[in-house]
């Protein structure tokens, strides 16, 4: 394999990894402690508006449905896990995934938070980090846990990969 069939290879099973524990860290939340997840037809809505010039809303939940809007938001949350998992190794280096260290996957984890904080979130009409929400702290906070389990899934994935 080239260089870059390995950096494929290597962000597409840590990043896929990585999303899947976050979502099981969601289903967790969700039976132990009633916790809503993202609804991420929601986010297929608001990605399928986008080529419709349409940015940012008073309210997702009030635009028309776009088609297939609920694969479209899941297929968008795994392919962009696989995308921060290109970019933690693309700065640390591929090297990173024979021997995986917690500390840059979770500083990843960490930084992912601009995504919904900056980009989602305003454009979904909640605000910038939440803060047109009823609770935008509590709002904070599940997107916090949701992008460190990102983060320690990205770490847990990377072993697994660099034992493949």
């Amino acid at each position: 394999m080239t260089g870059f069939e390995d950096f494929l290879l290597a962000a597409g099973t840590i990043g896929v990894g990585a999303t899947l524990v976050m979502d099981l860290w969601a289903l967790f939340l969700s039976k132990a402690f009633n916790i809503p997840s993202l609804n991420y037809a929601m986010v297929g809505r608001w990605i399928g508006h986008i080529p419709r010039g349409r940015i940012v809303h008073t309210n997702i939940s009030d635009a028309l449905p776009v088609s297939s809007e609920h694969a479209l938001g899941w297929a968008a949350h795994y392919a962009i896990g696989v995308l921060f998992a290109g970019l933690l190794i693309f700065i640390w280096g591929i090297n990173w995934t024979v021997t995986p260290t917690p500390i840059p996957a979770l500083a990843i984890g960490l930084g992912t938070l601009a995504a919904p904080f900056f980009v989602l979130q305003p454009g979904m009409g909640a605000g910038i980090a939440a803060s047109k929400t009823p609770a935008p702290n509590i709002a904070r906070l599940r997107s916090l846990s949701a992008h460190m389990s990102f983060g320690a899934g990205l770490y847990l994935s990377a072993l697994v990969y660099s034992r493949l």
